[in-house]
């Protein structure tokens, strides 16, 4: 049993902190700069504070960088203070509350970086990845975020790393966590199933290293560059597939249909039965891919939304009744979802390593940002996953 550390016997250094505001003038990149924030303490018998030792970049970091808003989070309302950017973090703990039993300091950790209130109807039904009072990090109104020196949090969302992760591993479970939710929890994929995967970023690759660790039959790849899906198919991809362009004046519908009858004819997919396509796992968010996607799937096939596109999309509803498909949003992660991510690392059966492209120390966190906003570093290396050093 772990021996709590209460405020007294904690003594924090610095707190640098990477910080966003909304730009100067419409149509420019928010303001970043690195500022010197308090400290946080321990305040409750929960608490947990952590030394944030690596945390990697989100599409949705970089989102606020350039749109200051995704929908209706929006870096405004975090006040004049700004925002701390950064959520996809593992560290070393530093600090805990005496009701905290299961990690005491020195220990390396992996942190859920959102929580919920615990008391409405949603937290209480297990579902606090929906609570309406979420508090998660850079996500406004909140104002806190990863990329500092500390972070504090409930120490049910702080989960020991065995001793064969690392901690980019570790910041790494993070989006993995999205993943497993996605495709486990969300889609309940099953063993010899196959399965379509609609975009090969980070969150598409993680999602197909989940359906080849949870036994998937086949695992296809679709995306539009051949660069990612040579990768993905390197990586754990059993096969991959370019969506042909829409012919002149042709319909929507109609150009989904194609595209899903030439996906058949090329893989040697059926329509129905063994060798059909059993779920959908989009991770896109394109128009394109929703539609073939839809088309793709056998009867009672099971799609899931995982990416973020447009506010609002069109779905082929008469054909998702006649085929009686089932379709779900995922949204983050709920319970159970980081140790078994974490378990899956621990096991050898998903490999984040691959993932990880490009390091920066913390001084240089807005180059970090820009290499994952055009998708290659200054080494001229296609960006995967960029990792940031905590504060030296």
């Amino acid at each position: 049993m772990a021996t709590a550390t209460t405020t007294e016997s904690y003594t924090p250094k610095d707190n640098p902190s990477f910080i966003l505001r909304d730009p100067k003038k419409h149509g420019e990149l928010g303001q970043t700069s690195f500022e010197e924030r308090p400290a946080p303490k321990v305040e409750g018998p929960r608490d947990v504070v952590v030394e944030v030792k690596k945390t990697g970049i989100c599409g949705s970091d970089v989102h606020y960088l350039v749109h200051g808003r995704i929908g209706d989070f929006v870096v405004a309302d975090c006040g004049s203070g700004g925002m701390c950017l950064g959520h996809e973090s593992a560290g070393v703990v530093v600090a805990t509350g005496s009701s905290v039993n299961h990690v005491k300091p020195g220990d390396r950790v992996a942190l859920e970086p959102g929580f919920g209130c615990g008391v409405c109807s949603e937290c209480k039904a297990g579902r606090y990845n929906l609570c309406e009072h979420m508090t998660f990090a850079a996500t406004p109104p909140f104002a806190g975020g990863t990329l500092a020196r500390y972070f504090k949090l409930p120490g049910d969302f702080v989960y020991p790393l065995p001793d064969n992760v690392t901690l980019e591993e570790g910041a790494m479970i993070e989006p993995l966590s999205v993943a497993v939710h996605s495709a486990v929890k969300v889609g309940d994929i099953r063993a010899n199933e196959n399965v379509l995967v609609f975009g090969c970023g980070p969150v598409g690759l993680l999602l197909i290293a989940v359906a080849k660790a949870m036994g998937a039959r086949r695992i296809i790849a679709v995306d539009i560059n051949p660069e990612r899906l040579a990768f993905a198919k390197s990586y754990a991809a059993t096969d991959t597939f370019v969506p042909p362009p829409p012919l002149p004046n042709e319909a929507r519908y109609e150009s989904a249909k194609r595209a899903a009858a030439e996906l058949r004819r090329k893989l040697g997919i059926a329509e129905r039965g063994l060798d059909g396509i059993d779920l959908v796992l989009e991770a896109s968010g394109a128009q394109p891919c929703i539609d073939l996607g839809l088309h793709a799937l056998k009867p009672a096939g099971r799609f899931v939304q995982v990416g973020m596109g447009r506010p609002e999309v069109q779905v082929p509803i008469t054909l998702v009744i006649v085929k009686e498909i089932t379709m779900k949003g995922s949204f983050r992660y709920g319970p159970g979802v980081y140790p078994l991510a974490i378990d899956l690392v621990r096991q050898k059966r998903i490999n984040l390593k691959p993932l990880i492209t490009h390091q920066y120390p913390f001084d240089k966190a807005l180059e970090a940002f820009h290499a994952t906003r055009a998708g290659k570093g200054e080494d001229g290396k296609g960006v995967i996953k960029a990792m940031i050093d905590g504060p030296a």
